[in-house]
């Protein structure tokens, strides 16, 4: 079992990298798992064709612990495993704790023995890097950390402080940092500031993408763009993409 958690600034397209990362290695006959660790629930959207599926911390609320692995986890595209963590009531609690819950939910509960991934994604913002959204990078949870950063300023300041928090747990035994994926905007220097990124931290950019308008289409349509449009150049590159988080 591989275990990887993606992070970025939100609105990066970091679900939706995801999703096509999930659907890219599940044609390739993986048993994937995608865990939404944001609290708007909305990674797995493009995989489960627009689907919602209960979050673990509202199952939580209304049934305590009176309820099944099967209550948390929905199949998709490719019989893709799918969960969503959500988040607390606007204004009340921490974001950050529904990540801690529902992955020792799905931990308590078995998911990881009944389903026996080849490849688990955490899909987490990283807008804020604090105790609970930095939970996947802990021991046992993911093996590595990849971030999504295109080269626009926040989006670089938000990969750094990723990148950082990664620092502060080396020697830990937690997960590593395994790369940067470059997802373009098509802005002034872009791979250059990129680079310069990976050289501050040590790291390398795992995948480029190009930006694509065909991304939205398939978006548009509820579905990856691996699912929706497997022959285009845009498919390809998240195969691409696929191999390089999986060699990294």
């Amino acid at each position: 079992m591989k275990k990887f958690a993606i992070y970025g600034k939100g609105g990066i397209g970091k679900s939706t990298t995801v999703s096509n990362l999930a659907a890219a290695f599940s044609n390739q006959g993986k048993v994937v798992m995608q865990i939404g660790c944001d609290p708007k629930a909305d990674s797995t959207t493009l995989i489960t064709h627009g689907a919602k599926i209960k979050t673990t911390l509202d199952l939580i609320r209304e049934k305590k612990d009176n309820f099944e692995l099967t209550d948390m986890i929905k199949l998709g595209y490719n019989n893709i495993i799918c969960a969503e963590a959500g988040g607390p009531t606007p204004g009340l609690g921490c974001a950050g704790r529904g990540i801690i819950c529902a992955l020792e939910k799905l931990e308590e509960k078995g998911a990881y023995k009944k389903y026996n991934p080849d490849i688990v994604f955490y899909d987490v913002l990283g807008d804020v890097v604090c105790g609970g959204f930095s939970m996947p990078m802990r021991k046992g949870y993911a093996d590595k950390v990849f971030v999504v950063s295109s080269g626009e300023n926040m989006s670089i300041y938000a990969a750094a402080n990723i990148c950082m928090a990664m620092k502060n747990f080396k020697g830990r035994g937690y997960a590593e940092l395994g790369g940067i994926i470059l997802n373009k905007r098509n802005v002034k220097d872009e791979e250059k500031k990129v680079e310069e990124l990976c050289k501050e931290f040590k790291t390398k950019i795992v995948g480029i993408l190009p930006y694509d308008e065909i991304v939205h289409n398939a978006e548009d349509m509820k579905k990856t763009v691996v699912e929706a449009f497997p022959d285009s150049d845009m498919a390809k590159a998240y195969y691409e993409l696929a191999k390089g988080v999986e060699n990294a």
